[in-house]
């Protein structure tokens, strides 16, 4: 829904900076190393309505499949992980979302189930990491 600077000033305040200031966390840009173009965002996230931290992330279709999103997506688990000592970080997406998903497996998260989280009867599905498997 964001159009207008306006739309994406609000968006900024009310989205990450919120975030940031209620949670610790957010959406990070991410930009190509080379040259700074802005390319989309990856980052933490806690919903009110998710039990878990979430990664969350979103690409300007110009930069899609050229490893950007694998990149960021690996660089905030492991920020996650080591940085911020998170046991569980968590993904959801659109059960129809298949880039998403393919992204979401190579950084080790696997379909958990279904879930509504907004109350509006659409269902997305819940990714959570690989279980580990049990010593021999």
């Amino acid at each position: 829904g964001v159009r207008t600077l306006d739309d994406a000033r609000a968006y900024i305040e009310q989205g990450p900076i919120a975030s940031y200031r209620r949670h610790g966390l957010g959406l990070w840009l991410a930009q190509r190393r080379d040259d700074g173009t802005p390319i989309g965002m990856c980052g933490l996230l806690k919903r009110d309505n998710l039990d878990d931290i979430d990664i969350g992330f979103a690409y300007l279709p110009a930069y899609w499949g050229q490893g950007y999103a694998y990149e960021a997506a690996a660089a905030v688990m492991d920020h996650g992980r080591r940085v911020l000592g998170l046991p569980r970080i968590v993904a959801i997406v659109s059960p129809d979302n298949a880039g998403s998903i393919r992204l979401l497996e190579k950084i080790g998260l696997v379909f958990e189930r279904r879930i509504e989280l907004n109350g509006d009867g659409r269902e997305t599905s819940l990714y959570v990491p690989a279980p580990t498997p049990a010593p021999p």
